[in-house]
């Protein structure tokens, strides 16, 4: 399809966003090309795009429905979300996972009803979750903490993801998933799960060309293995810096 053409689609879609600021598209300005490592995200990802095309559909694929992304922070957990959108040409609609408590009982659960609706209206769309432990770490309790409202969202988020349309893909970011609630994990909710760790040395070096490149200079004019060797430990949030700062 012609790229201007999708993203013009994509702009008309925007007005109908209206989840008291809930759900908020993202511009889809990446791809896996802005992202070092994460090798086997990537491949997963690319080797499903077939299942959602109507060719793919009609031959049987089964259209992939979400992935957890876990791991250390500042390694890439929200960059591989944005670039999953980017590679499918798909919509990008973040959900503020931290903003969905409300005071009014019953209001909690009857704007995150709506903003799944408005995820799956905008359609095809990649919906991010950034730091989902931060609405349903809780549910994994007794509930007491917060009156039982964790858990009245897990079930609102799990009865939707069961019996969703396709056409939305979920890709959740979590910082920690031992603290999400077992129901969450099982077997089925998401299609994988994946582990973001702090970068080996070919990341590091693949990530000092890339924030080098992205500042217009040519990489080539730097000793890359000396950086990589000497940023063991760093994430690629500290690289970004380094070079930033430099």
């Amino acid at each position: 399809a012609d790229a201007g053409l999708l993203d013009a689609v994509l702009e008309a879609k925007r007005p109908a966003m209206h989840t008291g600021g809930l759900l908020e598209t993202i511009k889809r300005d990446a791809s896996f090309a802005d992202v070092a490592g994460l090798q086997r995200l990537r491949e997963w990802i690319g080797k499903r795009k077939s299942a959602l095309t109507p060719e793919g559909q009609r031959f049987g694929l089964v259209p992939p429905k979400g992935v957890l992304i876990t791991g250390v922070q500042g390694c890439g957990k929200s960059l591989a979300a944005k670039a999953i959108a980017g590679e499918w040409g798909y919509e990008l609609a973040r959900l503020d996972a931290g903003a969905l408590y409300d005071k009014f009982v019953g209001e909690s659960e009857k704007r995150l009803k709506k903003a799944l609706d408005v995820a799956q209206k905008i359609s095809p769309a990649v919906l991010w979750i950034d730091e989902i432990e931060k609405a349903f770490a809780s549910a994994g309790s007794s509930g007491d903490a917060d009156a039982g409202l964790s858990q009245r969202l897990l079930a609102t988020l799990l009865t939707w993801m069961q019996d969703r349309e396709s056409g939305v893909f979920l890709a959740a970011t979590s910082n920690n998933i031992t603290i999400l609630p077992p129901e969450m994990l099982r077997k089925g909710r998401f299609d994988e799960i994946f582990f973001v760790d702090l970068p080996g040395v070919a990341s590091r070096t693949a990530l000092f060309a890339l924030h080098i490149r992205k500042r217009g200079r040519d990489a080539v004019g730097f000793d890359l293995a000396k950086l990589a060797g000497a940023s063991d430990g760093f994430s690629g949030a500290e690289i970004e810096q380094v070079i930033a700062a430099g």
